[in-house]
């Protein structure tokens, strides 16, 4: 059995520095793995990703993360990169990693993901060049998908980690007005085509907790909807023996 402890929007700042040392401390012990689904910080300021870098410079279990929207607000989105790469978390952007847990491969696809609606409104590849750039945005997202689940295909274990929402159903809450700026249902193409055994997200802060694509569970785990520090999934995989 594999524990993955995940959280989303965790708005680190030096105000919530004693919560986060506390709740990343506690966390080792009931997890083999921590996924954090972007808003690592509250503004996208370098200092505040120092902070999310002191709760888990210590860990002894690796830690995956995505940006959120936060933080790349202030265009700092690199330097916070850098700073948490240095504190040992592993950042993924539009990219896939392997990493071997009691035995098991697990791949995990992270990306950011982005904007542009679902069933009933959608953003199009047409009109003005300003929103055909944020079509072709949400394009790349879709594409960095795909092509992560085909690398991480031979893995017994396949996670999806994003910022923005897949799928309506974990929108649920928020006003229908602005859902199509806290998500596109194109993200979940790829992962219809070929599935995961979970996708994490958060963004959506008075969303719901659960989802789906296809047979594939997807939860925002934002922690403003879970009311937890970190939400765990244990998932157990079969491994085929050798033929």
């Amino acid at each position: 059995m594999i524990r993955i402890a995940a959280a989303g929007d965790v708005h680190a700042s030096e105000a919530a520095r004693s919560e986060l040392m506390e709740s990343f401390a506690r966390i080792e012990h009931e997890a083999d793995l921590v996924l954090l689904a972007g808003d690592l910080t509250a503004h996208g300021a370098v200092e505040e990703a120092q902070v999310l870098g002191d709760a888990c410079r210590s860990l002894s279990i690796p830690v995956y993360a995505v940006l959120g929207n936060h933080d790349v607000h202030l265009g700092d989105g690199e330097q916070i990169v850098e700073q948490l790469s240095e504190a040992g978390l592993h950042l993924l952007q539009r990219e896939h990693a392997v990493c071997s847990l009691k035995g098991l491969e697990v791949g995990i696809v992270g990306t950011k993901g982005f904007v542009g609606g679902f069933q009933g409104s959608t953003l199009s590849d047409f009109g003005e060049p300003s929103l055909r750039r944020v079509y072709a945005e949400t394009g790349e997202e879709v594409a960095a998908i795909e092509g992560g689940l085909r690398a991480v295909a031979h893995c017994p274990l396949r996670i999806v980690l994003l910022h923005y929402a897949p799928v309506v159903e974990t929108l649920t809450g928020e006003p229908l007005g602005i859902q199509t700026f806290l998500g596109s249902s194109r993200l979940a193409a790829p992962i219809a085509a070929h599935p995961p055994h979970l996708v994490l997200h958060g963004h959506a802060h008075a969303g719901s907790f659960e989802g789906r694509i296809g047979q594939v569970p997807v939860h925002n785990v934002a922690v403003h909807v879970t009311g937890r520090d970190f939400s765990v999934f244990e998932l157990e995989v079969e491994v085929e023996a050798p033929t």
